[in-house]
This record gives structure tokens, sequence and C-alpha cells, in this order.
């Protein structure tokens, strides 16, 4: 079985696609659980025509690590797909492509393609482009990981959650870990999804220098003075 974490907060124009994408799916055995950051716009009210189980978590208690944890602890499958509440998949293969790599026990995580849409703003474009291409690859350095597309092994996970403390970049801390323990990452471009903002939102300077102090945190083990 495959459980589906999708992270969501005021996600209204995207979240209906999502769902519907991912209840589309060409997979027998999954079930989807939406943990919502206080949303307050109709997400809720949306996630609500599907079939997946909502959990809460307000700002005061939010972390991308915390949430993630939250919905991984409710989560009855052996592997996670984790997708952010704005990210489309692309066709009803997308499950079944991100999980065949787990064959090898090697292999940690999966992280998918992304893709922008014709009206993503060009910077987006550009940069999802560039970092997510068309070879795919086996990590056994590199701590590049991504959890707008992604999925994990949820008996690792136990042993190594997310780091609910960090400001962001949670899924490449958690990659470093695991890449040291001696697993691997994947970069599956098949299982791909489309993502309207991009990884960087059109060089957002604010969410940029967070994301910098995070990395420069898992690099060289200093306290992250930002948080």
């Amino acid at each position: 079985m495959i459980s589906v974490v999708i992270r969501s907060k005021n996600e209204e124009r995207w979240i209906r696609r999502c769902l519907t994408a991912v209840s589309l799916q060409d997979y027998d055995g999954f079930e989807i659980i939406v943990v919502d950051n206080g949303s307050q716009d109709d997400t809720v009210d949306i996630a609500r025509e599907f079939r997946c189980k909502i959990l809460a978590i307000d700002d005061r208690e939010f972390s991308f690590g915390r949430a993630l944890n939250m919905g991984i602890r409710e989560a009855r499958g052996e592997y996670v797909a984790v997708l952010s509440a704005h990210c489309i998949p692309l066709n009803n293969k997308w499950l079944a492509r991100m999980v065949m790599d787990f064959a090898d026990e090697s292999i940690a995580a999966v992280y998918g393609r992304q893709e922008p849409l014709p009206d993503s703003d060009v910077f987006d474009k550009r940069d999802l482009w560039t970092i997510f291409g068309l070879e795919a690859k086996v990590q056994t350095k590199d701590f590049f990981f991504h959890n707008a597309n992604s999925m994990i092994r949820r008996k690792l996970w136990e042993s190594i959650p997310f780091d609910e403390e960090l400001t962001g970049v949670e899924d490449r801390d958690w990659a470093k870990k695991v890449i040291e323990r001696g697993y691997k990452i994947v970069y599956e471009p098949q299982a791909s999804v489309y993502h309207f903002h991009g990884i960087h939102q059109a060089l957002d300077r604010a969410r940029c220098e967070r994301v910098v102090r995070v990395i420069e945190f898992i690099n060289n083990g200093k306290p992250d003075k930002g948080s």
C-alpha cells in the first residue's frame, strides 16, 4: 500500500485538480492524507469532496517537517508519497512509476520531475527546466531532494523522521542523513508533476534567504540563527 501525504495552505485554486489527479492513479491500494495549515479559503471544503483523511496544523505548531511527520504518522502504507497541494501529477502512472524504483533495497527515496505550466513565471520556468531534467539518476553523494513531489520508505522514516525545527528544506536535510547511512536517492523524471510557482517562487528574496540559512546549517552544522 502507498500513502499519499499532501501539505496544503490556502490552495483552493489547485487542490481540486491535485486531488482529482491523485484519485485517478492507476495503482491498486493507496490512501490520501491532507495536512492543512490553517487555510482561510475553501481548501478544506474542497478536500472533503474526496476520499481522504484531513489533518489540521496551525501556525503556532507549523514547520514543514512537523506537518510531514504528522501526516506520515497517520499513514498505513509501506511507502509514502509526498506532494504539495499545488502540484498536479501529469498522468495516472505517477504513483506506479515512483514506486518502481524501490525494488532496490538500497533506495531510500525517489523524487520526480517538476514541470511549469504555460502561465508560470519565466524565472520559475527556467529553474524547473534547468533543475529537473529528462535523465534519471541515482544519487550517492548529492543530497538534493524535493518534497513537492517525492516518495520515501516509511520504515526508514521511523528511525529518521523529518527535522521539525528547521525553517525549510527539511527534504535535503533528511536526504543527507540517509545518504550518510549508505542509502541512495533516485531522481525519476517519468514521475512528473506540474508545479505552477516552481521551487524558487519567481525569485522571492525572503524565501531564498531562509533556504540559504538552512542549507548553510545542514552543510556546516552551525546553529540556524534565522529560525
